[in-house]
């Protein structure tokens, strides 16, 4: 192929990758949550989780893109699975927020104390990447752009992964961008309004969570239906 014809190829995928993930992993929602959990850090520490958050969504999306589909057909799980699984730790994780007590100052500091480097390399991975902010929806989205980006052209295929791939740096560069101004952003509200707001966004991810079940177990049931 030509080289404007392989640049179109790229640009193509680029915004399709874009186009599928990018709404579903939705940063700006997530952004209370990480505000939430990461309340008793410092700014600098908050910083380097924002760009840990960052760099695991890229590696994520891209395994996701790249393997994820012989992965799953390797162990014999189906998208389905995955849903059901994802959507049940995301509930669960909004229901304690949901019901959690507002930190006082000491207990802030005592957190911010106890949490070591090694700690927070762990926080970035599970589960303020995985499930929260990139989640089985994400997964599945990238998955399935993956398998779209098949091409009987070496180079065409190439060139859409490429962009494929480049789509997921994107995406981590504003997961990262949107985590480390979130306290800025929620600031004007006020601690009663971000406590309001963090309570509403909780109640938001439970729902977002028991919809990824509710859509993983329909698609399990009616393959169950169509068997019998």
């Amino acid at each position: 192929m030509e080289v404007p014809a392989l640049a179109l190829a790229f640009g193509k995928s680029l915004l399709f990758a874009l186009a599928a993930v990018l709404p579903i992993l939705n940063p700006p929602a997530s952004a209370p949550v990480f505000v939430n959990l990461t309340r008793g850090l410092d700014r600098d520490t908050r910083a380097m989780l924002a760009r840990r958050i960052g760099r695991h969504v890229v590696m994520l999306l891209a395994g996701a893109m790249l393997v994820g589909s012989y992965v799953l057909d390797f162990f014999g799980i189906s998208l389905p699975i995955v849903r059901v699984a994802g959507g049940l730790i995301v509930a669960s994780t909004a229901w304690r927020m949901l019901h959690a007590q507002h930190l006082a100052n000491d207990d802030k500091a005592q957190m911010a104390q106890s949490l070591t480097a090694d700690n927070v390399r762990i926080q970035a991975f599970y589960p303020m990447t995985f499930p929260l902010t990139c989640g089985p929806g994400s997964i599945a989205a990238a998955i399935t752009v993956g398998a779209s980006l098949h091409s009987r052209r070496v180079t065409e295929a190439l060139a859409n992964f490429a962009g494929g791939l480049a789509a997921t740096v994107v995406i981590g560069l504003l997961v990262m961008l949107t985590y480390r101004y979130a306290g800025r952003l929620l600031r004007p509200l006020g601690e009663v309004g971000q406590i309001v707001f963090l309570r509403l966004m909780a109640f938001m991810l439970l729902c977002v969570g028991v919809q990824i079940v509710w859509d993983g177990a329909s698609t399990l049931l009616q393959g169950l239906n169509m068997t019998q």
